[in-house]
């Protein structure tokens, strides 16, 4: 319910970067000073190799339980396993260390989100409250932190008044983003829009947000926003705009990929934009690699590659041997 996208991964710098350099870019943007663990952590998990980030980090917070810059990563490390109460757990403990990290509430309210979403209707109620708490938090502690300030948007648009949200607030909301944010701004904009049953100026919006960037992840959104709306050529062709775009070959591809599945468009191009991301050195938890792994899987037993399905169902279980999905499909297969 609570996502930090829509078809599109939030946190992408415009260069091509190795693999260390993402993670070296990661803590110069999230303001962490992380330690010689923390950075081996981190560029573990944005490769998708959770299980060995895990052993790390619980490696060195045996030897520092205090760190909570290894709290935050293993709630990240959990989150991108779906394993919501661990990642609640891991970010509360962050929290509670460092209360002034902005990242830190972005994530637990992604956490508590996840946790949510998937309980019954009196437990989301309660977790609901702490989303909108801690992305307000996130945002109160880092005015541009344009992450948080989508996901508290996203919760606005999405989430009743009873538990805070409403539109009022997301306009409010885009209207402070837009002076230094102005594609996001549309993109909030176009939210409110559709979720007002006005499709005309959610596209406008949409387009907006295009213009004010040209940002891969733009093209995107208006892609899937001409999806939902059955208009699967105009989708296409916004859709292969944010992939010309997306120079880096990051998680624009595995968005792009996923909605021409959904619309049952062009499969082998799916695939390659899910190899060619797999391949690529900008992998980040956006798109947490096991799971693409599944994806292509996936697509690959549906045009009867079966043999193909199970390289890729195992390429996901050697990463991240505890996401139940990876463990269903390698028996499946």
């Amino acid at each position: 319910m609570f996502s930090k996208s829509s078809f599109r991964s939030s946190f992408k710098p415009s260069f091509k970067l190795g693999v260390i350099c993402i993670a070296l870019l990661f803590v110069l943007l999230s303001g962490i000073r992380l330690s010689a663990e923390g950075t081996q952590a981190n560029t573990l998990l944005q490769q998708g190799r959770v299980d060995e980030a895990r052993h790390v980090l619980q490696q060195s917070l045996s030897a520092q339980p205090g760190d909570a810059e290894s709290h935050q990563l293993l709630c990240r490390v959990y989150y991108a396993q779906e394993i919501a109460d661990a990642a609640i757990r891991e970010c509360e403990l962050s929290a509670s260390i460092d209360p002034g990290n902005s990242n830190t509430q972005m994530w637990l309210g992604r956490a508590y989100g996840m946790k949510a979403s998937r309980a019954n209707p009196l437990i989301a109620f309660s977790f609901a409250r702490k989303v909108r708490a801690a992305f307000e938090r996130a945002v109160q502690l880092d005015p541009t932190n344009v992450q948080a300030m989508s996901d508290l948007g996203e919760y606005y648009v999405q989430a009743p008044a009873i538990v805070g949200g409403g539109l009022d607030k997301a306009r409010d909301l885009a209207s402070r983003m837009e002076p230094r944010f102005p594609s996001q701004a549309h993109r909030l904009r176009a939210l409110i829009a559709n979720e007002s049953k006005d499709p005309a100026t959610a596209e406008a919006e949409f387009q907006k947000a295009v213009q004010a960037g040209r940002m891969p992840e733009a093209y995107i959104d208006l892609g899937h926003f001409y999806q939902s709306r059955h208009q699967p050529e105009k989708a296409i062709e916004a859709l292969l705009a944010g992939v010309e775009a997306d120079h880096r070959k990051d998680a624009t591809l595995v968005d792009a990929a996923s909605i021409l599945t959904t619309m049952n468009r062009s499969p082998q191009l799916a695939e390659d934009l899910l190899r060619q991301y797999l391949a690529s050195s900008a992998k980040s938890d956006g798109a947490p690699a096991f799971k693409v792994h599944i994806q292509l899987g996936d697509l690959l037993s549906r045009h009867g590659d079966a043999a193909g399905a199970r390289r890729e169902y195992a390429a996901a279980a050697s990463l991240a041997r505890s996401y139940a999905p990876a463990r269903k499909a390698m028996q499946g297969s």
